[in-house]
Order: structure tokens, then C-alpha cells, then sequence
């Protein structure tokens, strides 16, 4: 039997590790960095993390608000949510993540895409909307 495409992916640890650099690497992305101008990065990172730890099959259980409620009022575009995907394959590329384990999260992550982009436009770089509220911040342990 075929391992968990948690385990091929190397795990908790190699999670963190690819959220790290993902993030890092949307951070300096002119093309959707606006629309983290007001993000929570410890928060963010958390809630990445154990949305791919529980998607991959891994032992994390996914905490946070739906893709839905998240981006509502973001504005996202469909060439910015392309934009971050691109950022998602090249840090997985830089982790030589193989392939068949790439599409296999690819294709855990895709269809989130109708609760996260509002605009079917190829344009990127546009602000967050004023009136967009995020999550509060985690709870201190």
C-alpha cells in the first residue's frame, strides 16, 4: 500500500519548512502581496500549516475558518489566486518535491478555488478592500 501523501511529502516538519517559504516567497510577490497587507503571518502560517497537514492525510485537524468566509470581500482575482499557485509549485519545486506528489496536493487544493476567488479577471496586484476584516489573531497558549 501506497503511504499517505502526508508522509511523501516528509511529514509535519517538511510542511513548516514549505509554508515558511511559501509564504516568504507571497510576501515578496508584487502580484498578490497586497492582499496580505493585513494578514496575521504567525496566524496565517498556523492555519496553512494544518490545512495541508489535514489535507494530506496527516494527523492536524484544520482549525480555521472556511476558504468561503476567509476571502469573502478580499476581491480576489483569478490571476491572483493563478499567481499564488504559481509561488506554491515553485516553493515545491525548490523542496524537489516530485511531481505525482505535487499534483496530488494541487489537486487537494484546486478545488478551493470557487470559495476564494470573487473576480474571473486575469489582473494582479489589486489592494485589499478597506472594509475586508480578517480572522482575529490566535489565542495566545
Amino acid at each position: 500500500m501506497q503511504s499517505s501523501l502526508y508522509d511523501r511529502l516528509g511529514g509535519k516538519d517538511a510542511i513548516v519548512a514549505v509554508i515558511d517559504d511559501f509564504v516568504g516567497r507571497c510576501a515578496g510577490d508584487g502580484r498578490i502581496n497586497k492582499k496580505f497587507s493585513r494578514s496575521d503571518i504567525p496566524r496565517l502560517k498556523t492555519m496553512l500549516v494544518d490545512q495541508v497537514c489535514e489535507a494530506a492525510g496527516g494527523p492536524c485537524t484544520y482549525g480555521g475558518r472556511s476558504m468561503r468566509e476567509t476571502h469573502d470581500g478580499m476581491r480576489v482575482t483569478a490571476g491572483e489566486f493563478d499567481a499564488l499557485v504559481e509561488d506554491l509549485v515553485a516553493t515545491l519545486n525548490a523542496f524537489n518535491v516530485p511531481g505525482v506528489e505535487q499534483g496530488e496536493l494541487l489537486g487537494v487544493l484546486g478545488p478551493m478555488r470557487p470559495d476564494i476567488v470573487e473576480i474571473e479577471t486575469a489582473e494582479t496586484g489589486t489592494t485589499l478592500p478597506e472594509s475586508y476584516r480578517g480572522a482575529p489573531p490566535l489565542a495566545a497558549v
